[in-house]
């Protein structure tokens, strides 16, 4: 359970995180008004789950009460996690899915839905990219980025849409369909030398979340993006040691870099019941950089 309290428009200040009860309270002096989102009941697939965002955003969901499946092509890595989430009282399973692989896609969403449950909540995380400039890109280097982010992505959340459809069709209007989160970047929103091809294929993305919000919003199915920044996880840390990385943060509006809970909140509020007017968003979390 999500325990939110809000003053006025104000922005959440402080976070405290209670793993103990699989809730995170949010607390700002004198409060106007409170509230609770709960993802129990909920099931919630990740994919790009073996590490990085993806493995904090299924670690998010399942604290915040949703059973999540973990997919990948990296099994013994999404065992690893799953241990993590079962160990802090979470439920958690783990399917093989390539994204690069349409039959793949089939069968992982399909085993998951058998496993545990109809999906609610999809997020859609995996992504590729390569450091080269324009003139220096090969075919292959192409076709390895956009048929991961793009292609992928969409077939991923084609898949899990189209199952949410088969629910939600004939329904009451109001009714939860179903949450999409696509995982984009701030790289699909601003132009960055020598990843040029990677800023296209998250580009593409955002375009894709509009799409799905305009044809998918009306049977209650929400689909939005998130742009992250630059986040420090375990695939990167150690290029912010180094003096390229050094300068890089120097440039940043805040001269930092991100931490993967830094997307926390944002999440669990788009996965929720109470994100139902927010469709079609597209959300920067990159403290102001591509502003």
């Amino acid at each position: 359970m999500i325990s939110v309290i809000v003053a006025g428009a104000a922005a959440i200040l402080s976070r405290e995180i209670q793993a103990s009860v699989r809730s995170f309270t949010f607390n700002r002096e004198e409060p106007q008004m409170a509230y609770s989102i709960d993802l129990s009941g909920r099931v919630a697939l990740v994919t790009g789950a073996s590490g990085g965002l993806g493995a904090q955003f299924a670690k998010t969901l399942s604290r915040a009460g949703a059973a999540v499946v973990l997919a990948s092509r990296k099994l013994d890595k999404l065992k690893e996690l799953r241990a993590q989430i079962e160990a802090d009282g979470g439920h958690a399973h783990v399917v093989s899915l390539d994204v690069m692989d349409h039959a793949s896609i089939k069968a992982g969403v399909a085993h998951a839905e058998t496993e545990v449950g109809p999906i609610d909540i999809l997020v859609n995380n995996s992504g590729v990219s390569t450091t080269q400039r324009l003139q220096d890109v090969a075919e292959e280097d192409y076709d390895f980025i956009f048929n991961t982010n793009v292609k992928g992505a969409f077939f991923v959340a084609q898949e899990v849409g189209k199952r949410m459809l088969a629910r939600a069709r004939g329904a009451p209007s109001g009714t939860y369909g179903g949450r999409i989160i696509n995982i984009a970047s701030m790289a699909g929103l601003r132009v960055l030398p020598q990843i040029g091809v990677y800023c296209m294929s998250k580009a593409a993305v955002v375009q894709m979340t509009r799409s799905m919000a305009l044809e998918w919003g009306k049977f209650g199915i929400n689909v939005n993006a998130i742009c992250p920044g630059y986040i420090d996880t375990e695939i990167n840390h150690h290029h912010w040691e180094t003096e390229q990385g050094k300068k890089l943060v120097q440039m940043l509006p805040r001269k930092r870099i991100g931490k993967p809970e830094d997307l926390d909140a944002l999440l669990v509020m788009l996965a929720s019941r109470e994100s139902h007017f927010v469709n079609g968003a597209v959300i920067a979390a990159d403290d102001g950089f591509a502003t």
